[in-house]
């Protein structure tokens, strides 16, 4: 490969203006590709959706049985020899795929925004239309991997997210209320921990920061570490959070309390005083203000609830498990399905 001479390294330092050129340049390709792949994977999924109704369809009228959907996977992989996808699971799968979705209207187009392979996923492990629509738009919004969204069925994102006990429809605004409800759950599933299950609050923060990829995949996704026992000195005095990090799509701190017993009303005070102190000594020009969560190992719905009632800043009462256990029936407890259509309808 032929080396560029330092001499034009140089020139190209010192032309006023070129270094920000370059970036403009580089992001607008960026965008570009990342345009271009989101073309291709929505007419893919257009593609697969109109297979699915053909095929849909003709069996109604024709009654085709299993051996014409094999014929057809055979001669349509014949006509398109480098294409994949045609194999007769994945001709069944759009079948499948179009009439979960068909009748619709408002996840028809979002269905498109996602790739084949999350779509799959949703569609053969979610049973109920809004808990694959929540899902459908947690992908969108935060471009959860395949492997991170099965994670985050199997740890039933969808009712602790909706269960979460937080203060944010009075603490927020409205622009940032419906996405950080969503942010926080009720649960928290730590199983990739080596912990038993007495452990002080020192070991559980040091368990999760030595596995902070892991810890992070679990809060959701769209955090970053940003420190631990991070230090606020307010008035000479000395005040450590045990974790603090940093949403990207909320764009603000997020502090994190652990509590290795039960939720006691007096952790929201002092929650409160961290975040007053982090919005005033630490938040950036340009962010929202900072959400705290306290983590805390039990608690009693009733006593979070008094405990939040007054509360003016913004916080999330959560629990934690380091072990996994048999899923619990939470569909009883949810919000009615009126509440939580009009709570998805706000995530973009």
């Amino acid at each position: 490969m032929k080396k560029t001479p330092k001499s034009a390294i140089n020139n190209r330092k010192s032309i006023n203006g070129y270094t920000s050129l370059l970036a403009e340049v580089k992001e607008r390709v960026r965008s570009a590709q990342y345009a271009a792949l989101r073309a291709v994977n929505k007419e893919l999924v257009g593609l697969y959706w109109d297979i699915g109704r053909m095929i849909a369809e003709r069996q109604k009228i024709e009654g085709w049985g299993k051996s014409v959907v094999q014929q057809l996977a055979a001669d349509l992989r014949t006509e398109f020899p480098g294409t994949g996808g045609f194999s007769a699971s994945n001709l069944w799968r759009m079948k499948l795929f179009y009439e979960t979705y068909d009748g619709i209207p408002q996840l028809a187009p979002l269905v498109r925004e996602i790739a084949w392979s999350h779509n799959i996923v949703i569609v053969e492990r979610c049973k109920d239309p809004l808990e694959r629509e929540f899902y459908i738009r947690m992908t969108r919004k935060f471009g959860w991997s395949k492997n991170v969204l099965i994670h985050q069925i199997e740890n039933q994102s969808y009712e602790k997210s909706l269960l979460g006990q937080t203060n944010f429809d009075r603490a927020l605004t409205p622009e940032l209320r419906a996405q950080a409800k969503l942010a926080v759950k009720d649960e928290y599933t730590f199983d990739f921990l080596e912990l038993g299950e007495e452990h002080s609050e020192r070991e559980l923060e040091r368990a999760l920061i030595t596995r902070i990829e892991d810890f992070l995949r679990a809060m959701g996704g769209m955090f970053t570490f940003m420190g631990s026992q991070f230090r606020l000195e307010v008035d000479g005095k000395e005040y450590f959070i045990d974790l603090l990090l940093f949403h990207r799509r909320l764009r603000c701190l997020v502090a994190i309390e652990l509590k290795i017993g039960e939720f006691q009303p007096e952790f929201v005070g002092k929650m409160q005083f961290y975040l007053a102190a982090l919005d005033r000594q630490v938040r950036e020009e340009g962010e929202n203000p900072s959400i705290g969560i306290i983590l805390c190992k039990e608690k009693s719905r009733t006593v979070v609830e008094y405990a939040l009632h007054d509360a003016r800043k913004p916080i999330g009462v959560a629990t934690y498990r380091i072990v996994k256990r048999l899923p619990k029936e939470l569909k009883g407890q949810l919000p009615s399905p009126k509440e939580i259509s009009k709570l998805l309808e706000s995530v973009e």
